[in-house]
């Protein structure tokens, strides 16, 4: 992949070594990771500590995924319009607030905006990759682009036990407090240190407001039904009412964004085979990565008495989960190696049938007894995991022009999250259908994990398969389509 030089910073402007400012954006990315999980060891506690329903309860982690899913593409789209270091920085703005309002939280009602908040900072990572195609040189990119992209998997796996000590030997308001202080960190980073993007870089346009509503609305109504279908029931009339409005918005929003010339989301370049591809990859492999962190928690929680159950606590279930976060970090730069030799292509296929692998070897190990059974899945499947998240990138911004890659890449980390909202809805059905009695409560059953494995091997097969698809480019022709006929938009500096 080409990589134009990097970014020549002005006078007094912030500067650093390229090792550096990866650092920085990848601990940037495992800040923001560290939202996801960081409510789990809470989940069982929220409906005493606000005397609530678990049912309104649950919104806490509900509204973090819709605000992230919406999020997404808005920040990317005005990472490419107004410089992605800039959006970088205003992306943490609503996490640090977010963090706050949760910490300060005595009811629900704004626990559950403040984690609204905190997911509309999810943009970060995206916007970092972004950022590094035009701030690292040109023979650091790929394993750059590894590095930041395995941040999320770290920042997700540290924070289980993370946040089970502290929940478990303090207050659980001071989860939030050192999330404020460690986005705050990253902020006060990225301004000193971080260069802005190449000016160059920013693109020209108008901020299509209408496409950002219409997208946004259609993927609450999506992502609601598909995250709510089973408390809701599948076949009720809430359900079926937001699905029917996901049908009709997602296509009067393409037919939106086509008839623009400047759009949220530019649908030609989305519909480009290469692109196409690797998102349709994107979300089998985020269906993949996440149908085992449902199963291995399970498993290493449920009671001995069971006969597949490990019994451990919450925190030393978070420790056990732990290293398969660090392997994505550490199988980065192998897969970043192996992109360089042979292509993303090939590391995308070849991680694809790493996780396979994973969830293959898991059936004959459920049952087994021992926790470091259930280690070896999680840490062969990461190193899929870790291999994938780092080639796709790459393909998405060897595809596109240097003007979108931003929010290419917001949109293809929206793909991701939607293969696993869809993980998590189709597990979710397979464990509560397969279940046994245990001393009068239904428990998903040992079968059930391992359909729910079986499952996981299935789709991490198809996404090996589409990645062998990929057209990839062999032509150096220019990406940037040619210029319009109609009069040029001013620049945003011009205007």
């Amino acid at each position: 992949m080409e990589s134009p030089p990097p970014a020549t910073a002005s006078p007094g402007a912030p500067t650093a070594h390229p090792g550096s400012i990866v650092g920085i954006l990848a601990f940037a990315g495992i800040v923001a990771a560290l939202t996801q999980t960081l409510v789990v060891p809470l989940i069982a506690q929220l409906p005493t500590l606000f005397d609530t329903s678990a049912s309104n309860a649950s919104w806490v982690i509900t509204a973090t995924l819709l605000a992230a899913a919406v999020s997404t593409p808005v920040a990317g789209r005005l990472g490419d319009m107004y410089g992605k270091r800039r959006m970088l920085l205003v992306s943490l703005v609503p996490l640090i607030l977010g963090s706050v309002v949760c910490a300060l939280s005595s009811s629900v009602i704004p626990m559950i905006a403040g984690r609204g908040l905190q997911g509309l900072g999810m943009g970060v990572v995206p916007l970092g990759i972004s950022l590094l195609r035009d701030v690292a040189p040109a023979e650091k990119l790929g394993p750059s682009i590894a590095i930041m992209s395995a941040s999320m998997g770290v920042g997700g796996a540290l924070g289980l036990p993370f946040a089970a000590a502290i929940a478990e030997n303090t207050s659980w308001r001071v989860l939030f407090w050192v999330v404020a202080v460690l986005a705050l960190a990253v902020g006060a980073l990225i301004l000193t240190l971080v260069p802005a993007d190449r000016p160059a870089t920013t693109v020209a346009g108008h901020f299509d407001l209408p496409g950002a509503i219409g997208l946004g609305a259609a993927l609450i109504a999506l992502l609601l039904a598909v995250s709510k279908g089973a408390d809701w029931g599948w076949g009720s009339a809430t359900t079926l009412t937001l699905f029917a409005a996901a049908l009709i918005l997602l296509p009067a929003w393409g037919w939106w964004e086509l008839r623009l010339r400047d759009p949220l989301v530019d649908l030609r370049v989305t519909a480009r085979p290469q692109v196409l591809m690797t998102n349709t990859a994107s979300v089998l492999v985020g269906f993949a990565m996440y149908a085992q962190s449902l199963v291995v928690p399970q498993l290493l929680q449920l009671p001995e008495a069971t006969g597949y159950g490990l019994g451990r606590s919450m925190l030393a279930m978070g420790l056990w989960m732990a290293p398969a976060g660090l392997m994505m970090m550490a199988m980065s730069p192998v897969g970043a190696k192996l992109s360089a030799a042979k292509g993303p292509k090939v590391t995308l296929a070849v991680g694809s049938l790493l996780i396979a692998a994973g969830y293959g070897l898991s059936v004959p190990l459920i049952g087994s007894g021992s926790p470091w059974s259930l280690l070896i899945v999680t840490l062969v499947c990461n190193s899929g995991v870790g291999f994938a998240y780092g080639a796709m990138p790459a393909l998405i911004m060897s595809a596109v022009p240097q003007s979108e890659t931003a929010s290419a890449n917001s949109f293809n980390a929206l793909m991701r999250s939607i293969g696993t909202s869809f993980a998590a809805a189709v597990i979710g059905v397979v464990l509560a259908r397969m279940t046994t009695d245990f001393g009068g409560f239904p428990l998903p059953s040992e079968n059930g994990f391992r359909v729910a494995m079986l499952i996981g091997c299935g789709v991490g097969l198809a996404a090996a398969v589409v990645a062998a698809l990929i057209p990839v480019r062999t032509t150096k022709a220019p990406l940037d389509p040619p210029a319009p006929t109609t009069a040029p938009t001013r620049t945003h500096q011009e205007a």
